[in-house]
């Protein structure tokens, strides 16, 4: 009796505990943490819509020694490609364009100086600002102002250029020194370097081509002799002239004399201790227009306009990419060691010894 008392007991006990573990709260989990609600980031500005060629508009003006015909066909292309650009340009040496930008300074009249010596827009760079072109990887160095302040086009190596009705063959010179050659007093065209760039360069290249500048001044006053005092305006002329035949022989640039490479009346060569300075271009100084100069420049070096110009107009390209058509490869050429910072630097003084030479 006593042990079923007993189970009785520990039965009763057991049901107790049962009863009180199931009467505590069951466990729950934790909530978890809700994640943060994802932010979009802000977007981007949208960039501007690259304009088309018919969406740029306004005015463009273009100061040039360029001949008519390379001009005027390389504005017409741009033209064509920039229908609503109103472009006008003045065709005038050299010389005359840096005195008219120098003259306009205070109220620039002009956007973009085409043509004309490196070595003479170098020595006027205070007229220029700086603007380094979307093809600058295909111009050399050498034929690049450092501080961008201009651009060569179209090396120029320099010839002579003669008429076969007026002159033998075996006759022409072909070095500096034979333009002294007592035949051929008077005979001579040949621009005036204190007004055509390329008259200039040619100048200095006589220079540069004796072995003092002592020399090279000695020569140049013979040459003067031998000119009779016969100076052409701008070098376009001298070509024309030969060609015509009112003078015998002239001092040129190898875009010109090439053109008559069918005429069988006219000749060219290149004389020995040459020059190949390149033409430039130029972003004139607080210019009125200078997004349509930047666009004017930049086509002007474009391989499209370079060929056009070579081939049409055997005209050198300056672009590394572009091999020269109907034209020798300058390593052909006896170039001479042209110092160029020398010509930049020293310009007014060699002007004002030639001048002095002239006209005492």
């Amino acid at each position: 009796m006593k042990k079923i008392i007993a189970l009785l007991l520990a039965l009763v006990l057991t049901l107790g505990l049962v009863a009180c573990g199931a009467s505590e709260p069951a466990a729950t989990e934790a909530p978890k943490a809700e994640a943060p609600a994802a932010t979009e980031a802000p977007a981007a500005p949208e960039a501007p819509a690259e304009k088309k060629p018919e969406d740029y508009t306004g005015n463009l003006v273009i100061y040039s020694p360029h001949d008519p015909s390379p001009l005027e066909a390389g504005v017409s292309m741009f033209m064509e490609k920039y229908p609503n650009i109103n472009v006008e340009y003045l065709s005038i040496p050299t010389g005359e364009a840096i005195q008219r930008i120098a003259a306009e300074s205070e109220n620039p009249q002009c956007d973009v100086l085409w043509g004309g010596g490196a070595d003479t827009l170098a020595g006027q760079v205070e007229l220029f600002q700086p603007f380094v072109s979307e093809h600058d990887d295909v111009i050399g160095d050498a034929y690049k102002d450092a501080a961008d302040m201009w651009i060569g086009e179209s090396p120029l190596p320099m010839c002579f250029i003669y008429n076969k009705t007026l002159i033998d063959e075996a006759s022409v010179p072909t070095t500096w020194e034979g333009l002294t050659d007592p035949a051929l007093k008077g005979k001579i065209a040949y621009a005036n370097p204190a007004k055509s760039g390329s008259a200039y360069t040619q100048l200095c290249t006589i220079l540069f081509s004796q072995p003092s500048l002592d020399e090279g001044w000695a020569l140049v006053d013979k040459f003067i002799d031998n000119l009779d005092g016969k100076l052409q305006d701008g070098s376009s002329a001298c070509h024309k002239l030969v060609a015509a035949g009112e003078y015998v022989l002239g001092v040129t640039l190898e875009k010109s004399a090439v053109l008559y490479a069918d005429n069988p009346d006219i000749g060219f060569i290149y004389p020995e201790k040459n020059s190949a300075v390149p033409d430039g271009i130029s972003l004139v100084k607080n210019c009125p227009n200078q997004e349509n100069a930047e666009l004017f420049i930049n086509y002007m070096l474009s391989l499209d306009v370079q060929k056009d110009q070579n081939v049409s107009w055997k005209r050198r390209p300056v672009r590394s990419d572009l091999a020269p058509e109907g034209l020798c490869e300058l390593s052909t050429l006896d170039l001479g060691d042209y110092d160029f910072a020398y010509a930049a630097v020293e310009k007014t003084n060699i002007i004002d010894k030639w001048n002095d030479l002239t006209v005492g």
